[in-house]
């Protein structure tokens, strides 16, 4: 089970053929190396059991008759239904789910003034994404990002750089993490690279004198993007995300005093 969801199983046969003349030969088939290395024929043949979706020959000899070949086919087809009664024995139809050992590969697209935020000076980020989820990644100049990976570790990668390229829209909410204070505002982050301010007045629905009342390092709060400014600075709200947000958290005397 390689864990890939098609529509019929597929098995392959290679066969192969010792030839003194055109009348004289023997096709071989299931062949294995001394035989594909001293004969005259490789002939791989791959399909379902309604027929066939691949093949692949080489020769050594200058051709091979039409009524060889024919006899290569019909033995290949019969070692391939042979092949695919014992498959499906095993495994009627595809798993409903992939298996976590199959390689997975996702494709994204990022724009291409983004691509030097995602690998980063000197190729820090993009290294440090590969070591955080143990996927590959290629960047094409167009944007285009290939992942491949097993165990999830593809999508864990398309995850981070998503949200690393993410262009924040008015409205959007989060649950982001408070990383500086300072007496105008906290800086809260709200996804990998990516932080916004949340402005002293912004904090709750009413006066809060000193930032670091209401607010600590490490808090994970609710915030609302208000605006972004012409430098992409990302303004955020706890008010407006949540009113009631502090409202367990303060007491009577610190809301009426202004915290």
């Amino acid at each position: 089970d390689a864990g890939v969801p098609i529509k019929k199983a597929v098995a392959g046969i290679a066969s192969g053929l010792m030839m003194e003349s055109h009348t004289k030969y023997k096709v071989l088939t299931d062949i294995q190396g001394p035989e594909d290395h001293h004969g005259d024929m490789d002939f791989k043949v791959a399909g379902t059991s309604d027929g066939v979706t691949a093949v692949q020959m080489d020769v050594k000899v200058d051709g091979i008759p039409i009524k060889i070949l024919d006899e290569a086919l019909a033995a290949a087809k019969k070692a391939r239904l042979e092949i695919l009664e014992v498959i499906t024995a095993e495994i009627s139809k595809p798993r409903e789910r992939i298996s976590p050992n199959a390689p997975e590969i996702i494709s994204i697209k990022i724009k291409p003034d983004q691509i030097g935020l995602v690998i980063g000076g000197g190729g820090k980020t993009i290294k440090e994404i590969k070591e955080r989820t143990g996927a590959e990644i290629d960047i094409d100049d167009d944007g285009t990002v290939y992942l491949t990976g097993k165990n999830g570790s593809a999508q864990k990668a398309s995850d981070i750089i998503a949200a690393m390229t993410h262009e924040y829209k008015r409205g959007e909410r989060f649950t982001g993490e408070v990383v500086k204070l300072a007496e105008f505002g906290a800086f809260v982050k709200i996804g990998p690279g990516a932080e916004g301010l949340v402005h002293i007045s912004e904090i709750a629905p009413w006066r809060v004198d000193r930032v670091e009342k209401l607010l600590h390092i490490g808090d994970k709060v609710p915030v609302i993007v208000k605006d972004i400014d012409e430098k992409e600075r990302v303004k955020l709200s706890i008010r407006d995300a949540d009113r009631e947000f502090f409202t367990k958290a303060a007491t009577p005397d610190e809301k009426n005093s202004g915290v």
